[in-house]
């Protein structure tokens, strides 16, 4: 998948709804601990950037994407566990100010704009996701916890020739750190990273669809953007909720 056009892009990004300058913004703001103010004030400015350098050709969709979803967040579930205050306090903030239901559609409408789909993907790209499904059956059989799931995982990576770099293990999150030889092969002639963020990654893509059936987040491959090195993570896949990903009316529709 190449991504949208840069129009496409630059479109959906200057649609951000820019915080009124209104006492109601503030009020808004500081139940959401800061967050409004932070995506538009740190976070927004360099998803702009971004946007530029996708559309002069000198990044790849990845890392837009990669900064999409590492977005500001109000959390109001902690993994299954409704956050009862402050769930509250996200629907105050959207009867106080219609621009915080208004992020939560847009980002929405970025991250499908950004995000792979079946649909998207070429015949390549989707012959390389369902032979990444098809080796997950053999390569996770019987792998049921991420412990068991990142073992099978480095080993893969190591097969096929990447170099583990570290690993930790963290509040159930199992993260992987290497470095990948293919990161700079045809860079000359499709770019840099194009063939392992946007062809080999589909391979990856097929184990975080046979994982995800199984109730495993794996977070393939990121933050190689700005590093020699990419990480990714396997943990136990949770309803986990938080604002601007999940509406207001998530939650205004609750007794």
């Amino acid at each position: 998948m190449a991504g949208p056009t840069p129009d496409e892009l630059r479109s959906v990004v200057d649609r951000f709804p820019t915080p009124p300058d209104a006492e109601a913004f503030g009020r808004a703001d500081e139940l959401l601990d800061g967050t409004y103010s932070a995506i538009a004030e740190s976070w927004y400015p360099e998803l702009r950037r971004l946007a530029t350098a996708y559309a002069e050709g000198d990044v790849l969709r990845e890392s837009v994407l990669e900064h999409v979803e590492a977005v500001p967040s109000f959390r109001i579930s902690e993994g299954a566990t409704p956050l009862t205050r402050r769930r509250e306090a996200l629907a105050t903030a959207a009867e106080t100010l219609d621009s915080v239901a208004e992020v939560s559609a847009w980002y929405d409408d970025l991250r499908t704009l950004l995000a792979d789909s079946p649909d998207s993907r070429s015949l390549l790209e989707r012959l390389l996701h369902d032979f990444g499904y098809a080796a997950a059956h053999v390569l996770f059989l019987g792998a049921s916890s991420p412990e068991q799931v990142v073992r099978r995982l480095r080993w893969a990576y190591r097969t096929v020739g990447v170099r583990i770099d570290s690993v930790s293990s963290e509040a159930g999150t199992e993260r992987t750190t290497f470095t990948c030889p293919y990161r700079d092969v045809a860079a000359g002639r499709c770019g840099k990273r194009w063939v392992c963020h946007e062809k080999l990654d589909r391979v990856d893509d097929g184990y975080v669809t046979y994982l995800r059936e199984r109730g495993i987040d794996y977070q393939r491959p990121r933050g190689c953007a700005e590093s020699e090195r990419c990480h990714s993570s396997v943990a136990r896949d949770g309803p986990s909720q938080w604002w601007p990903k999940t509406p207001p009316s998530a939650v205004e529709r609750e007794p």
